[in-house]
C-alpha cells in the first residue's frame, strides 16, 4: 500500500487547511485510515482516524476543529482543519491499517503562524 498525502502549507492562526491522502496498490483491504502528527521535539500522536464503517476518533486537542472524512471506494481520506492554532504546527502523516499492517505516507508539513 502506498500513501500519497497533499495539502500541507503555511497558514495564519484561525485559518483553515485541508489535507488529503490517497492509498494505492493492489490486493489489500483497508480497515482504517487516519492522520497522525509529530511536532518538533515531540512524539508522533494521533490526530484523527476513521474506520471503514465510518466510526471516528479524534485527539481531544482537535475535537470541534478538525473533521476527518473518507471515501471507501476511492481509498482516500481527508482532514479538514479549521480554527488552526500555532500548536497545530507539525508534520502530518497519513496512516492506513490494511490486512493487519500499518502503512505510513511521507509527512506533509503544516505551519501555523501566530
Amino acid at each position: 500500500v502506498q500513501l500519497q498525502a497533499s495539502g500541507g502549507g503555511l497558514v495564519q492562526a484561525g485559518g483553515s487547511l485541508r489535507l488529503s491522502c490517497a492509498a494505492s496498490g493492489s490486493g489489500f483491504s483497508i480497515n482504517g485510515m487516519g492522520w497522525y502528527r509529530q511536532a518538533p521535539g515531540k512524539q508522533r500522536e494521533l490526530v484523527a482516524v476513521i474506520r471503514s464503517g465510518g466510526t471516528t476518533k479524534y485527539a481531544d486537542s482537535v475535537k470541534g476543529r478538525f473533521t476527518i472524512s473518507r471515501d471507501n471506494a476511492k481509498n482516500t481520506v481527508n482532514l479538514q482543519m479549521n480554527s488552526l492554532k500555532a500548536e497545530d504546527t507539525a508534520v502530518y502523516y497519513c496512516n492506513a491499517l490494511a490486512s493487519g499492517r500499518n502503512y505510513w505516507g511521507k509527512g506533509t508539513l503544516v505551519t501555523v503562524s501566530s
